[in-house]
């Protein structure tokens, strides 16, 4: 019999994810029916719990995060002046900037009038974030829509923040990279090969410096096999690619970053505060616990950290606190769980998650600038070392030919 990962709706409202051993998804749907639950979806369980995402077995076209961040502004604003749903769904789907949100908006509306719930309507979109539909589900069953949208809304506000500040910190880097990249490629290829013409003319007693008979060897190589090398390196690079979308070189290569000095801490710290704001959100909502971390964490991209953090859902369910669970992953950083110990214990654990959101954020911004500090200097030094080479094996033997003429001063 084979296992399959089961999303269920109760008669009180509750949505749970069940594992049950069947012999095919028919027959786990039939029997959880025949319980009184309503089915969502079923997934084989190999897939894992990704799979129970709107569009985890399927790729489908994505709406970008500001559009999509825009969209829940607007509609926040709307529900709170008093607007309907449909009316409010109405206007919007026209005034997006976005043609594939509005296509998307355009179904969300036609499911809206025949009698599905806005959340299900989403849900069924197969592109929204599963935080996102499960706080809609919230809200609908406590009745404050618009506040559960507000809060989703300062949840993303701060998701978009803290992807930006990642991408302005690392652009710099990678424009020097690129840059040094450029400029070793010109004078390797263009410069050397040229100035090897001029050397072999240079009548010198002692031969060609070492530095610059290594510089020439290495241009010439790549310069005369240019064309095999080039399609070498795109088929490597692509190799590479292909490797890290394949589930075992994904886990390897994310395995590699969390040992490497800086970047290992800053991935869990951003990690920490992800999930703490996730669930801190989904908390706010009216979602139960075991239900807001199975949602939150799929949040962590990091396939070695969601690894260790596969023994936290059923742990919960089998009462341990949450605290312990958290421990039993053996990644989280110390002062987060005394900190999500003393909420669990104070009764106030979303307030204190949002203190580990903010708190993390804070130092992975410290951490981000200190990488970004590191890698600066270090492509710079790397690319004047390449640079001060080549400008040596260039100007070498001719100072050496100069030294040894008619006007090195020798009678």
């Amino acid at each position: 019999m084979a296992e399959f990962i089961c999303r269920l709706g109760t008669s009180t409202g509750e949505i749970l994810t069940r594992i049950v051993e069947a012999t095919a998804a028919s027959e786990a749907k039939t029997r959880l029916e025949s319980e009184g639950y309503r089915v969502f979806k079923v997934s084989s369980a190999e897939k894992g719990l990704s799979a129970m995402m709107p569009g985890g077995a399927s790729k489908k076209t994505r709406v970008k995060q500001g559009d999509f961040l825009l969209f829940n502004q607007q509609l926040s604003a709307l529900l709170r002046a008093g607007i309907p749903i449909l009316q409010s769904i109405s206007l919007l789907k026209s005034r997006s900037g976005s043609s594939t949100l509005r296509a998307l908006l355009v179904d969300v509306e036609q499911k809206i009038k025949t009698g599905v719930p806005l959340s299900e309507a989403f849900e069924a979109q197969g592109t929204f974030p599963k935080i996102y539909t499960a706080s809609i589900l919230a809200g609908e069953k406590s009745g404050a829509l618009d506040d559960v949208l507000s809060r989703y809304v300062e949840y993303s506000k701060r998701n978009v923040a803290v992807a930006r500040k990642l991408r302005g910190a690392i652009a710099y880097p990678l424009f020097l990279l690129a840059a040094a990249s450029f400029m070793v490629a010109f004078l390797t290829l263009y410069i050397v090969p040229r100035m090897s013409d001029l050397f072999k003319g240079l009548s010198t007693n002692k031969g060609l410096p070492t530095v610059t008979v290594v510089v020439l060897a290495f241009s010439n190589f790549i310069a005369g096999n240019i064309w095999w090398l080039l399609p070498l390196v795109l088929v490597l690079v692509f190799g590479f690619y292909i490797w890290l979308k394949s589930p075992g070189g994904k886990l390897l290569f994310h395995k590699f970053l969390l040992k490497l000095p800086i970047g290992g801490n800053l991935i869990k710290q951003m990690t920490t505060a992800q999930l703490a704001r996730s669930l801190s959100t989904l908390l706010a909502g009216g979602i139960t616990l075991p239900d807001s971390w199975d949602i939150s964490s799929e949040s962590i991209t990091n396939l070695e950290l969601r690894r260790r953090s596969l023994s936290v859902l059923p742990m919960i369910r089998e009462g341990r606190s949450f605290t312990e669970a958290l421990q039993k992953a053996d990644w989280l950083p110390e002062l987060a769980l005394d900190m999500i110990g003393i909420g669990e214990k104070s009764g106030s654990l979303r307030e204190m998650l949002d203190e580990v959101a903010n708190f993390y954020d804070a130092e992975s911004e410290v951490k981000l600038e200190q990488l970004t500090t590191l890698l600066e200097p270090i492509i710079l030094v790397f690319m004047a070392l390449i640079v001060v080479t080549i400008l040596l094996a260039i100007y070498l033997p001719i100072i050496q030919t100069i030294s040894s003429g008619p006007f090195s001063g020798k009678r």
